[in-house]
């Protein structure tokens, strides 16, 4: 009797002991959750499809409250879903600059040349793993559709050999960004117009012998700039949107006329 008295004191101790542990652990390492993290999860769609560049949308809400994502940084909530956080959030969505995604590349079939009939499985990936290049671009789009397959709202197509952009239906996802095994997708501001359809990294005679819409790195758009808003580095300009001023100078002296100009976009 004394034996089972002794063990049930002993193992009551160590509950209390185990218990007042965990009671200070809790308070020495309690993290408060700001309400508003909650509020944002609830009205995320809960796709946890990762388009937002976050592992789901718990890690997309607590960024949204932190202030390291936008309020309308979930591409498939859209902007229903924009307007929800933005109310929780205290700003106003619409304010948000919107992002779409530019395809950096001209190459149609006629500025470059194609290579041959091409038969396999029709993704950009596959082909490009397998040493397969449609065009004489080494840059150039593949355009065998890896982006559109990703698209949720169908805003790509492929026309004439190059991955083309509706503005209007993209959300500025990334989805075909991250598809793209050239890299030839840039998510850019929606309202910024001046961008640059090239990636070709080479020379200028090497570059025109292989598509005649490509950038040649002349640096004559530097120039140009007063803002200092465009530069050329591994031989193709590249433009810095936060300095841009939408003044089209850059587009009107390229001699390639491979900078869009923004009443051609």
């Amino acid at each position: 009797m004394g034996t089972v008295l002794i063990t049930t004191l002993v193992i009551a101790l160590i509950g209390l002991i185990v218990g007042a542990g965990l009671v200070y652990s809790g308070k020495k390492f309690y993290v408060e959750v700001d309400e508003r993290e909650a509020a944002v999860r609830e009205v995320l769609p809960g796709n946890n499809c990762g388009a937002c560049g976050f592992a789901g949308c718990d890690a997309m809400a607590a960024a949204i409250v932190k202030g390291e994502a936008p309020v309308n940084g979930c591409p498939v909530g859209g902007q229903a879903v924009a307007s929800k956080v933005g109310s929780i959030m205290g700003v106003d969505a619409d304010a948000v600059a919107k992002k779409v995604a530019f395809v950096k590349c001209k190459g149609s079939c006629e500025v470059t040349k194609n290579q041959g009939n091409y038969i396999g499985v029709m993704d950009c990936r596959s082909a490009v793993l397998a040493g397969i290049n449609l065009t004489d671009c080494d840059y150039g789009c593949v355009g065998l559709g890896s982006c559109v397959s990703v698209c949720p709202e169908h805003a790509i197509t492929v026309r004439n050999g190059v991955a083309v952009v509706n503005p209007v239906k993209c959300v500025g996802c990334g989805l075909c960004a991250k598809a793209c095994p050239k890299g030839l997708i840039e998510i850019v501001p929606a309202e910024k117009k001046v961008r640059v359809q090239c990636s070709n990294r080479d020379k200028g005679p090497i570059v025109k012998k292989v598509c005649s819409a490509g950038c040649i790195g002349c640096a004559i758009c530097t120039r140009q700039c007063e803002y200092d808003a465009v530069h050329v580095e591994n031989n193709i300009a590249h433009i810095d949107y936060e300095k841009c001023t939408e003044c089209g100078k850059c587009a009107e002296k390229c001699p390639a006329k491979v900078i869009i100009r923004p009443d051609e976009a």
